[in-house]
């Protein structure tokens, strides 16, 4: 596999194909038991939106409406417009995306100053219908965190280089401003996470020893559908008990493959992987459900921190880093069951169909994706810093696990003490929606969708902000049709710039590259 030295140069060592399919049957399956227990919680009680799996319920059900249901035609109808829309116009940005940072997704619709900051719309249709079907709080939380980092934070925080960090350290460094816009995302979304898996936590143990906290916590106004579809997503699921049994067997296979694939990964690093695994997976799936982020590969992160710093330096890169691929693999795939499993709660699909479906899906993509990933390096340079696949995340990570061994004092100044703050402020935050009256609860960010920003720019908040105000003008003018066609409409937009990203693939995998660069710079 591709390695990265002390300096983060990457290097070339050949993977094996077997190697990499061993260790992905290992690990893969894991994580699709870790949040069963879960389930009704997080789609029935929580009632989280999970855009893609809502998007592709609303596909489902669309075709398999009745022929006489004008609501259904009309829905279908307005899929297919939007998505042959979506498809097409990201079939048109690709002629002009022949380089780094061109083509439409980087055109300076705020000016180039806010562009440099990321503030910018970039035309990313499956963003803008995210934000169509994600609740308004969402979005303005989203917009709020790009505003206080990218507005606020990191300008600051860059005018202090040569104070708080080197000023010879390139900004992609994690001791430079990589570091706080990492960790800090992290202390966010971790601290939400953590307390909402703390509660449901709680709130299910009350309700195992009381029997009455759920008939409590139940909302009396239910449409008939809803009902409906909650009485077939309980019904005919594996047992809670079957799935906590079944996670700690595989736990324990894997564990015991993994450490013999690779001997710096002792077999208590790789119990205390998945002992940490659960709640770092229900945060994933919980922020999932909110944006439809997937953000595993941060949590990915904390496992390599985490385990990087107990190895020590002899063997706490290595160990550090296969157990980020673990508990990575596990929450990418908790959060996609969780997808899954909300599209089967909207189409009346039995959650164990669902949960059969993942398990062959997931053993395909163990084979798969390795031949996938074979077919990519031997076509392209792979880690070459001075060319197009440079591979960035080998660095980061690696670096990660460096500061894990080294500790926390590596971290650029103040660096923690900003995370505290931070993970201390989703706390809070969590607390006020819970004990202030509704009218003042219903106005507090949440942390989460807060936390996204920070790492991942601004502009895709912009985006899912135009989502939002597409709703809202569509509301003011035409509610009567709004409210059905939404989703719909939504869904088309989706499913359209999702479906482009297979042929744009298998055109960069044949080298053949967008014939026009369309660039921006200033005049002045």
């Amino acid at each position: 596999m591709s390695g990265v030295d002390m300096e983060g140069n990457v290097g070339h060592k050949e993977p094996g194909l077997a190697w990499m399919i061993g260790f992905l049957l290992a690990v893969s399956f894991v994580g699709i038991l870790a949040l069963v227990p879960l389930r009704k919680i997080l789609v029935i009680d929580y009632k989280l939106i999970y855009p893609s799996g809502t998007a592709t319920a609303v596909l489902i059900n669309g075709f398999h409406a009745a022929q006489e249901d004008q609501l259904a035609k009309m829905q279908v109808k307005g899929f297919t417009k939007y998505f042959t829309i979506s498809f097409f116009w990201s079939v048109f940005q690709w002629f002009f995306s022949g380089g780094d940072n061109c083509g439409f997704s980087q055109f300076p619709t705020l000016g180039l100053r806010a562009w440099k900051h990321t503030f910018f719309f970039d035309f990313n249709l499956t963003y803008v219908g995210a934000g169509m079907i994600c609740p308004y709080l969402i979005n303005a939380s989203l917009l709020l965190g790009s505003v206080l980092s990218w507005g606020v934070m990191w300008p600051l925080i860059a005018g202090l280089k040569g104070d708080w960090y080197p000023a010879d350290l390139p900004e992609s460094s994690m001791r430079s401003l990589q570091g706080y816009k990492a960790f800090i995302c992290v202390a966010l979304i971790l601290g939400d996470g953590v307390y909402n898996f703390t509660k449901i936590f709680v709130t299910t143990i009350k309700s195992l020893v009381a029997k009455s906290s759920t008939q409590k916590n139940e909302k009396i106004e239910q449409d008939i559908d809803d009902i409906q579809r909650s009485e077939v997503f309980a019904r005919d699921s594996l047992p809670n008990w079957l799935a906590c049994c079944g996670y700690v067997v595989l736990a324990i296979a894997a564990a015991i493959t993994v450490t013999l694939m690779f001997p710096e990964m002792k077999w208590y690093y790789a119990v205390m992987a998945y002992v940490l695994a659960p709640a770092l997976g229900f945060s994933n799936a919980y922020g999932a459900g909110l944006t439809d982020i997937n953000m595993a590969a941060n949590y990915g992160k904390i496992a390599l921190l985490v385990l990087a710093a107990t190895a020590g330096k002899d063997s706490g890169v290595v160990a550090g880093l296969v157990g980020c691929g673990m508990v990575k693999c596990l929450t990418s795939i908790s959060a996609d069951l969780m997808q899954d499993f909300k599209t089967g709660h909207l189409t009346l699909t039995l959650p164990r169909s669902m949960l059969i479906a993942q398990i062959i899906g997931t053993a395909m993509g163990c084979v798969i994706s390795p031949l996938t990933f074979f077919v990519f390096y031997r076509a392209f340079d792979i880690g070459n810093q001075e060319g197009p696949w440079k591979a960035p995340y080998a660095l980061i990570y690696r670096n990660i696990a460096i500061l894990g061994v080294e500790g926390f004092s590596a971290l650029p100044m103040h660096c923690l003490k900003l995370c505290y703050g931070f993970f201390g402020f989703a706390v809070a935050a969590n607390l006020m929606r819970d004990f202030l009256p509704s009218k003042y609860a219903r106005w507090v960010p949440l942390p989460m969708a807060m936390g996204f920003p920070f790492l991942a720019g601004a502009s895709f908040a912009i985006d899912m902000c135009v989502g939002s105000l597409i709703v809202y003008v569509w509301n003011k003018i035409d509610r009567r049709n709004a409210v059905p066609m939404v989703p719909a409409v939504a869904s088309g937009l989706i499913c359209g710039d999702g479906l482009w990203i297979f042929p744009a693939s298998l055109l960069a995998l044949a080298k053949v590259n967008p014939p026009m660069f369309m660039a921006f710079a200033s005049t002045h």
